[in-house]
């Protein structure tokens, strides 16, 4: 691995770009990176959206030929307007950290909350339209936010966003940023003296992820980089135990009161940080031994570095921001209420609420003459799974209670150890549970998925979107990835 302290010079003349019309990107867009910040505000019932600042830097990493976004997935979707034409030039869903709160229990008693976020568009020849779409209680889209923007205007700020505390690796590359799925991997509670470990974590999961397929065979499509910037602490907060850290990204487990769940408000400095080089998908790497973390939808994914099921957290959460997978798991403690409405066809491509039988979403992908909806022993699983969550919200509000009353450290790492045999135990049974099931390797349409363990549906009995361990993704997840990969490289 080598640093490269040149690397934007290198990628703004990177590969001849491909042989397809380009008159579309060519004639409304600039080889450049616009990133709209702005505010979205509100609880349950209220939304506001304002802008803060307007930036253009870099080049885009985006493909050149796939412009408009046609899966038909995420709450939200940035659609940009042509001001002279009215013609749509480019579109991308997605989903964000505000939405989840509002399916939050905070939300629904009115306290009002503000999220920073980013619209992340090629860089506009004229003037356009920018707008935020969301999704009804139907999914259905509507305008919430429209902005003019004059590229023009001098108010937007052109300057490289330089940070000489940065360091940039590249891990993994394969070619031209435009025809790639360009990835970023952010170092998080990594202090100065710890760069080798982020080093060394980076070349670790770049492993990982080529050794997973759909990406192991789609490796020659991928660029990964790697932005270290070192913390002042090492790790990342745990509220539940009484430790905060100041680090580069202000990390936290127990977003929206969930405490595996690991995510950052500050999109500001991550958006910083992630400039540094051109990017499609972000991660954050965060070093810490606890398992946790998050993914949203073409915004980032998080995962901890040294716990035990790393490999499945980094592709799981990958699953979520990159492609938009639900998931499929449903006996787990959450931090929403009613993320899916009953009755209404989640827009994920991996989950079903079943509502027409002969038109299941994966109609193409089901195993001949297997019955819809396919009645698994789910019932037995159900019993043992739910007893597992009670005592594992046990053990860890017990290691969180040592720890914040400052118990010696050897009764803190037994009960970590534990903790750690136990899960590791239960996902064993988990596996040798589904595997044992006449159903396994089949695709059907199973009950339990999305949080519900009534009405909502996956395709296989397992699969890395629905428990944890060493596995491949479904079929159905599988083949969306690949789908998605296509859309940044064709």
């Amino acid at each position: 691995m080598k640093y490269f302290s040149i690397l934007f010079t290198i990628l703004l003349i990177a590969g001849s770009m491909k042989s397809q019309d380009l008159t579309q990107f060519n004639t409304f867009f600039n080889d450049k990176t616009m990133r709209i910040d702005y505010h979205h505000t509100g609880d349950a019932k209220t939304e506001i959206v304002s802008l803060d600042q307007i930036y253009v830097y870099g080049i885009w990493s985006g493909s050149l030929i796939n412009l408009i976004d046609n899966f038909n997935n995420g709450a939200y979707y940035i659609k940009i307007y042509d001001k002279a034409s009215g013609k749509e030039i480019y579109s991308k869903g997605f989903d964000s950290y505000f939405k989840e709160y509002q399916t939050s229990e905070e939300a629904a008693n009115g306290i009002i909350k503000a999220y920073h976020e980013s619209g992340i568009i090629p860089e506009p020849k004229a003037p356009i339209r920018f707008t935020l779409n969301k999704r009804d209680r139907q999914n259905k889209l509507n305008e919430i936010y429209s902005l003019d923007i004059d590229p023009s205007n001098i108010s937007i700020i052109h300057e490289n966003i330089t940070d000489e505390t940065v360091k940039i690796y590249q891990s993994h590359y394969s070619g031209d940023p435009h025809s790639k799925v360009d990835i970023v991997i952010l170092g998080e509670g990594y202090t100065l003296a710890q760069e080798d470990k982020f080093k060394s974590d980076l070349e670790k999961f770049t492993s990982i992820i080529f050794n997973q397929e759909p990406y192991k065979s789609q490796k020659e499509k991928f660029n990964i980089y790697g932005v270290f910037k070192p913390s002042t602490e090492s790790g990342t907060d745990d509220p539940p135990a009484g430790e905060y850290r100041k680090t580069a990204l202000n990390s936290t487990f127990n977003s929206l009161g969930s405490e595996r769940y690991l995510l950052t408000e500050d999109n500001k400095a991550m958006r910083d940080m992630a400039a540094h080089v051109p990017y499609d998908a972000i991660y954050i790497m965060v070093n810490h031994k606890k398992y946790g973390g998050g993914g949203i939808y073409n915004f980032y994914c998080t995962f901890t570095t040294d716990n035990q099921f790393h490999e499945y957290l980094f592709l799981h959460e990958f699953g979520h921001s990159f492609s938009g997978l639900a998931d499929e798991y449903y006996t787990s403690d959450v931090a929403y209420n009613e993320f899916y409405p009953q009755g209404i066809e989640p827009v994920e491509p991996n989950i079903t609420a079943l509502l027409d039988k002969d038109n299941v979403k994966w109609k193409n992908l089901l195993t001949p003459g297997i019955e819809v909806p396919t009645l698994w022993e789910k019932e037995d699983f159900d019993k043992q799974d739910y007893a597992w969550q009670k005592i594992r919200r046990e053990m860890n509000k017990h290691t969180s209670a040592l720890k914040k009353s400052n118990a010696p450290a050897d009764e803190i790492k037994k009960a970590e150890d534990d903790y750690n045999a136990k899960d590791k135990e239960q996902s064993e049974l988990v596996d040798k549970y589904l595997q044992s099931s006449k159903y396994w390797g089949k695709v059907g349409v199973f009950e339990g998925a999305g949080y519900a363990a009534k009405g909502l549906y996956r395709s296989q009995l397992d699969c890395i979107m629905f428990s944890k361990g060493k596995k491949p993704f479904c079929a159905v997840c599988e083949d969306h990835i690949n789908k998605v990969i296509d859309h940044y490289t064709e």
